[in-house]
C-alpha cells in the first residue's frame, strides 16, 4: 500500500511549483487538470458530453474545445458550474481513481494535485493533505498577471472555490506561498525530511 498525499490550494495559489519540484526529484503526481485537458480533447470523455451541453459556440475551427469561452460560461453562470461539477466530476473521479489505484500497485509514495480537493469530497482518498496557501490579495493579483484577465474576472473564478481559509482548516499541512519560492520549496523539502523518518 502505497502512501498517498492530496494536494490542493486556490487558482493562482503556487500548486504547480510544488508539483513541478516534486517531479524533479523523482516522484509521481498526478495532475488532475491535466486529466482533464486529456478528457476534454477531441474524442476525449468530457469532449462529447460539453458540445452537446453548449454546442459548437464552444469550438474553435481546429475543433478543439474554446477552453477560455468554456470556462467564462461555467464560471459566470452558478447553474453551468452545478451542471459541471456534477456531469463532468463523475467522469474525471472515475479516472482519477483508475491512476490511483495504478500507482498503487508501483509506488511507495505518490502524490495527486487536485484543485477541488476538498470541494468534491476527495479527502478520504489520501494519507494526508497538503495545502498551497496565499493571501487572497495576492492570489487575485497572480491570477490577472497570469491569465491576463480583468479584477472583476479574476474575483468570479476565485469565488467560484472555497476560501483558502476555509481549505486550512480540513488539510492536514498548510505551505505559506505569500513570499518566494525558495521559501515555499524550503517548507516542502522540511514536509518530505519529516516523512522519511
Amino acid at each position: 500500500m502505497a502512501k498517498i498525499i492530496g494536494i490542493t490550494g486556490g487558482i493562482a495559489s503556487g500548486k504547480s511549483t510544488v508539483t513541478e519540484f516534486l517531479r524533479q526529484n523523482g516522484f509521481e503526481v498526478v495532475d488532475a487538470d491535466a486529466v482533464v485537458h486529456q478528457l476534454q480533447k477531441p474524442g476525449g470523455r468530457l469532449y462529447q458530453i460539453i458540445v452537446e451541453h453548449f454546442g459548437d459556440k464552444v469550438l474553435l475551427e481546429s475543433g478543439e474545445l474554446n477552453r477560455p469561452l468554456l470556462a467564462s460560461l461555467i464560471f459566470s453562470n452558478p447553474k453551468e458550474q452545478e451542471w459541471s461539477e456534477r456531469t463532468q466530476g463523475e467522469i474525471i473521479r472515475e479516472e482519477l481513481a483508475a491512476l490511483r489505484n495504478q500507482l498503487d500497485q508501483t509506488e511507495a509514495l505518490f502524490f495527486m494535485d487536485i484543485p477541488l480537493l476538498f470541494e468534491q469530497n476527495y479527502a478520504s482518498w489520501f494519507n494526508e493533505t497538503w495545502l498551497v496557501y496565499v493571501n487572497r490579495d495576492v492570489q487575485l493579483d497572480r491570477l490577472m498577471k497570469r491569465d491576463q484577465i480583468s479584477k472583476e474576472a479574476a474575483e468570479s473564478r476565485l469565488n467560484s472555490q472555497w476560501p483558502l481559509e476555509r481549505k486550512m482548516v480540513l488539510a492536514g499541512h498548510s505551505l505559506d506561498n505569500n513570499g518566494n519560492q525558495k521559501q515555499l520549496i524550503t517548507q516542502v523539502v522540511h514536509l518530505l525530511e519529516e516523512m522519511r523518518l
